[in-house]
């Protein structure tokens, strides 16, 4: 196989939205660093809403971005889904995006009194070598149609690298 056709995982999002509730936020903070080990930024909204009560500057949810050995967690999230996902949680681009409800039913993590019963948001970007092209400053490019990563790369990909199923529609 060409190795500027190999797929990569360039990084794994974790997610938690909260709204307003700032207790929830704190328990979402706590959550991502009892899975990781690492701090995560709290997001902050950007306009005003005022018939849901946001405005600028206001946290509302917290996230992390791994960008190297997300391998293992990975896997174990996935455990927490049976390694089954549905077609729809891949998008035409190549990324993976999926939910937890209860972070009690990812293996080998224990229930924590203090967060409670709450999910997260996952978000895998895949891309290939040479993805370089359309982010740098210098003769910025673009990627051409048969280097991007489609739908049935990236469910192969997955299949592949974590023994993924995909859910059969009814």
């Amino acid at each position: 196989m060409n190795p500027m056709k190999a797929i990569r995982i360039e990084k794994m999002t974790l997610n938690v939205g909260a709204g307003k509730d700032q207790a929830k936020l704190n328990k979402g903070v706590i959550l991502i660093k009892h899975l990781t080990g690492i701090e995560p930024v709290k997001t902050a909204t950007q306009k005003r809403i005022p018939s849901w009560g946001l405005r600028p500057g206001l946290p509302i949810g917290c996230k992390l971005t791994l960008r190297k050995d997300v391998d293992p967690l990975l896997k174990q999230l996935l455990g927490a889904k049976d390694n089954i996902l549905k077609e729809d949680n891949f998008d035409e681009c190549g990324n993976v995006s999926f939910g937890i409800h209860e972070y009690i039913d990812i293996p080998g993590v224990k229930y924590v009194p203090e967060i409670g019963v709450m999910g997260l948001q996952i978000c895998i970007t895949l891309q290939r070598p040479g993805y370089r092209v359309k982010k740098r400053v210098l003769k910025k490019g673009a990627i051409s149609k048969t280097h991007r990563i489609n739908k049935q790369d990236a469910i192969q990909f997955m299949k592949e690298r974590f023994a993924l199923k995909l859910e059969e529609e009814q």
